[in-house]
């Protein structure tokens, strides 16, 4: 019987390792360095990890969302700010509200809005901002519509790696794609069992899912009588777009009450966000009355009220923006990247007896204005977003 011999030393094991393994094939005999082959089976799984796991989930992330969702934290927004020594400077848009106006002159059975890009600069010391937006918009058509209305577009948000919009008055939700809009989702009245179109206001991103929520008041005649409480519903998109009706009629109710408009008043939301930050709830009301809503005197009962709440609702903090204009009340707003959720850009609508303008301006959640209204238009520009 034919014995082995190992090395006795650790400098013998050394050397053992480093010598060539000799093998014979046929007539020929080969030596192969175990360190070598041990370096083309790391190199071997590495491509192999490459070709099976990272390349197709990549491919799949880009082209079907909804069995990987991209994350909204790494495409936020679209295009990376620019950094100079005057500071940081990011691409912006803001989309229309025409109402009425919406329906094409031109075109039979077409509706539109339009969209505005434009660049947002702060100074390196967050102290002085400049807003900039391009002579001339880009116009948005869609044949879709209820009642014979349709593109009243109300917000605009990044979700899941896509720049999406909401027709307050068919319901639609709808991508923004090369300037053009597509049908994803129809978001239904209250509870979802009706045949209205949800009056989409506001939106934000939460929890990997997109909340699209409405007025936050009553639905009421235009002289003040309760006919149903659907705008105090709230709907959740997933990156699938299943979609989720929540009753928040405590939570804006809750909100009223802090403020002290609860029935007979009413408070109006067109805007919010939720920061995970803070882990808040931000809304900015539009208008707020203590008396019962009247369709006419509604026009000047704007507000520059920040309403901040937990997640419950029942730890609410009311702050003020600069001084308040009757006629001027908040149609949408975004924190703006890179400020910690310290600092907010926010429109402006106004509409009294006919008349329409829209501005824009920045401050901080302390309510400190850094930016004082701007005119942007005299359109109706109820949504804004970093692209």
């Amino acid at each position: 019987m034919s014995s082995t011999s190992y090395p006795s030393t650790v400098h013998d094991w050394m050397q053992a390792i480093r010598r060539p393994v000799p093998y014979r094939v046929g007539s020929a005999r080969l030596h192969i360095k175990t360190r070598s082959v041990a370096y083309g089976v790391l190199f071997m799984a590495a491509i192999l990890t490459l070709v099976v796991y990272i390349l197709p989930t990549q491919y799949i992330q880009r082209n079907c969302p909804d069995i990987y969702p991209v994350s909204h934290e790494h495409t936020y927004p679209f295009t990376a700010p620019v950094k100079n020594e005057s500071g940081i400077h990011y691409k912006i848009a803001v989309v229309t509200d025409l109402d009425t106006d919406s329906k094409s002159k031109n075109d039979k059975d077409t509706w539109l809005s339009y969209l505005l890009y434009g660049t947002l600069s702060i100074s390196t010391d967050q102290k002085h901002v400049t807003v900039n937006l391009d002579s001339e918009a880009k116009t948005l058509k869609s044949t879709w519509s209820q009642g014979g209305r349709g593109m009243e577009l109300s917000e605009l948000i990044v979700f899941n790696g896509k720049l999406y919009t909401m027709d307050d008055r068919t319901g639609v939700v709808y991508e923004i794609s090369d300037n053009m809009v597509i049908p994803w989702v129809i978001l239904t009245d209250g509870n979802g069992r009706s045949q209205k179109g949800f009056k989409s206001e506001w939106a934000t991103v939460r929890n990997g899912k997109l909340y699209v929520g409405g007025l936050g008041k009553e639905w009421t005649t235009q002289t003040g009588e309760v006919v149903n409480l659907n705008p105090q519903w709230v709907m959740s998109i997933s990156a699938t777009g299943q979609i989720t009706h929540h009753d928040w009629h405590t939570y804006y109710n809750a909100m009223r009450k802090a403020t002290g408009h609860s029935l007979p008043g009413y408070m109006i939301h067109e805007s919010s966000a939720w920061s995970d930050i803070h882990k808040r709830w931000f809304f900015l009301p539009r208008r707020a009355s203590r008396e019962r809503y009247d369709d006419k005197i509604d026009e000047r009962k704007a507000t520059n009220m920040m309403i901040i709440a937990n997640d419950k609702f029942d730890d609410i903090e009311i702050r003020y923006i600069g001084v308040k204009n009757d006629l001027r009340g908040f149609s949408s707003f975004k924190f703006i990247p890179g400020t910690n959720d310290q600092m907010i850009v926010a429109l402006k609508s106004e509409e009294v007896e006919g008349r329409v303008a829209s501005y824009i301006l920045v401050f901080t959640v302390n309510g400190d204005i850094i930016l004082s209204d701007k005119k942007i238009g005299d359109h109706k520009y109820e949504g804004i977003e970093f692209i």
